[in-house]
């Protein structure tokens, strides 16, 4: 067996979509990795193709990879594609398969027999979506209430603020959106949690274990976010609040600053 043969890892079609998104952000490509954190859903198809020459002929096959986003994320996409499409080259090399093309498409919306009724809303305040980041890559996100959370750090935080939540009254009660894009300029966020209270705005951040080495970049985003209007924004080490006990305290001392 050959030393190319034996280096070869062997990965799913999954694995391969992850491999290659992993490897965009490594090499520099932020946006087309980011791109691939909003994939609706993703399928690589096989095909295989005859081609002649002058003396022989012979049976082709390859790969394409189909990658789908939503409307308003596929009309930006396109001069990240070449980004894309070369992850994918080398990753498939990597695992002994012929990637040779990426497409791009829209995702058709689901409609049923009120689908007019759906055109209205689209009419009058376009597609809302619970984020700008869907994490759909990750299949086994968590989901609660209609809202996705990267991890299971950020679904344990947002229980913990809907119990203090559900304890408020009414009409003084706090606004938690998970993973909400943030437009500042030159960048595009999503925070972990906006929270909203008594007319403030916090932004809350679950630091996870692979967070070390970026506190520069932190301060840099959170000074932005100040600078747009965020009256606070803090930060939950999951490493340091092991158990639920230290994330209500937390979640108090938040509200408590944010509100000061």
């Amino acid at each position: 067996m050959s030393e190319e043969v034996r280096s070869r890892v062997e990965l799913s079609d999954e694995e391969v979509i992850g491999a290659a998104s992993v490897l965009l952000a490594q090499r520099g490509h932020r946006d087309a990795a980011a791109l691939m954190l909003d994939v609706t859903s993703f399928r690589i198809e096989r095909h295989t193709v005859h081609e002649e020459s002058m003396s022989f002929s012979y049976e082709r096959e390859f790969e394409e990879v189909i990658l789908e986003l939503e409307p308003r994320l596929v009309l930006n996409s396109g001069y990240q594609l070449n980004h894309i499409k070369s992850a994918f080259e080398t990753v498939g090399l990597g695992c002994g398969r012929t990637i040779e093309d990426v497409a791009i498409r829209e995702v058709i919306p689901r409609v049923g027999p009120n689908w007019r009724e759906q055109l209205a809303r689209e009419l009058k305040g376009g597609h809302q979506t619970n984020h700008a980041r869907t994490v759909r890559l990750e299949p086994r996100h968590p989901v609660e209430d209609g809202l996705h959370f990267t991890n299971e750090w950020e679904q344990r935080v947002y229980q913990v603020l809907k119990e203090y939540q559900a304890r408020l009254p009414h009409n003084e009660t706090i606004g938690i959106m998970p993973l909400g894009a943030l437009r500042v300029p030159g960048h595009t966020f999503e925070p972990d949690f906006l929270i909203t209270y008594r007319t403030r705005v916090g932004v809350i951040e679950i630091d996870g274990p692979h967070h070390k080495g970026r506190a520069s970049a932190d301060r840099s985003r959170d000074r932005l976010f100040k600078h747009a209007g965020i009256r606070d924004v803090d930060r939950l080490c999951v490493e340091d609040s092991t158990t639920k006990e230290e994330v209500e305290k937390f979640v108090t001392d938040f509200l408590k600053h944010l509100i000061d």
